[in-house]
């Protein structure tokens, strides 16, 4: 009877076995050739939706298994290529060039990821970070430029991710399959074997192979998301002919000084107090209080010598 039981362990143990060795060998195929698989993907790629998790069983508390997705790449005609730029440019003023760029990036379906205003000089400096699809990037570039006074500097640059997509469409594939297999392996110890020890084994693969397979859907879905909007920072120099502060008497802003300056002095003495109370005079007191106290021995035996020298 022992001997029937055993025969099931090894036929399931050698099952799982095969089915990682072949899995390590069609992911270092396609790892060592990415050039031999061809991927064709439209430019406006849509993010797969995951698939929905398979009810959990009665036979084994706690199990819930994903089924194998089925991942449809579709064909692609362009390279996926993570476009950005960087731009400096003179402005007239910088507060109407952030609000003009803002509409550029908005009228373009894009949006503004980050925006810095800083003073320079009594001069408004500022920077700001755009994103917009990819198939407006050129659009988006001349009509910045046509903002601007001067353009001082520009940096164009294109990332080209299509074998990394392409390696991580073939790999997921083959996860994929993976995972269909040892589904039905699962299926097959559970109706055969029904122990705990067999069901635990298979579904360690299981969760091993599902683990890799959300890993390449994310890296998959970050770098369509990349490619689906470029990114644009540009860098806002005023012009030397419209300082922020105009010349002549300004008394709001004097008043405004002297009351900083009465504050900042304010605090001053209230810190110099606080030190001279809670360090200064603390530390002042330990180092007198040996002196004081040589001090008064001395005094005790010049009255002694004294006493005795009059005796």
């Amino acid at each position: 009877m022992a001997q029937y039981r055993s025969k099931p362990r090894f036929w399931i143990v050698l099952g799982i076995a095969v089915l990682s060795m072949i899995l390590l060998a069609a992911c270092a195929q396609s790892a060592q050739r990415p050039e031999t698989v061809e991927v064709m993907v439209e430019r406006e790629v849509v993010v797969p939706v995951e698939a929905p998790a398979a009810p959990m069983e009665p036979g084994f508390a706690g199990e819930a298994v994903s089924q194998a997705p089925s991942a449809d790449l579709g064909s692609v005609s362009e390279r996926m290529i993570i476009r950005s730029a960087e731009l400096a440019v003179v402005v007239e003023d910088t507060e109407t060039a952030l609000i003009e760029i803002r509409e550029v990036a908005t009228a373009l379906n894009g949006y503004v990821s980050n925006s810095n205003v800083w003073r320079a000089d009594e001069r408004l400096r500022g920077t700001i970070t755009i994103r917009v699809p990819a198939e407006s990037f050129d659009v988006a570039m001349d009509q910045i430029k046509d903002l601007a006074v001067e353009v001082e500097r520009e940096n164009i640059s294109g990332q080209d991710v299509t074998e990394e997509y392409t390696d991580l469409s073939a790999r997921l594939r083959n996860l994929a399959a993976t995972e269909e297999e040892l589904l039905a392996l699962l299926t097959e110890v559970r109706e055969r074997t029904r122990k705990a020890e067999d069901v635990l084994a298979v579904h360690r693969e299981l969760t091993n192979i599902r683990g890799q397979i959300e890993q390449i859907q994310g890296r998959m879905q970050y770098l369509e998301r990349m490619t689906a909007l470029a990114t644009i920072n540009v860098e806002l120099i005023p012009g030397q002919d419209k300082p922020i502060v105009e010349a002549g008497w300004q008394p709001v802003r004097t008043a405004r000084a002297a009351l900083r300056a009465l504050i900042d002095t304010g605090q001053f003495l209230a810190d110099a107090l606080i030190w001279l109370l809670v360090y200064i005079l603390p530390v002042l007191l330990v180092l007198l209080i040996p002196l004081i106290v040589l001090v008064v021995l001395g005094r005790r035996w010049r009255r002694r010598r004294a006493a005795k020298k009059a005796s």
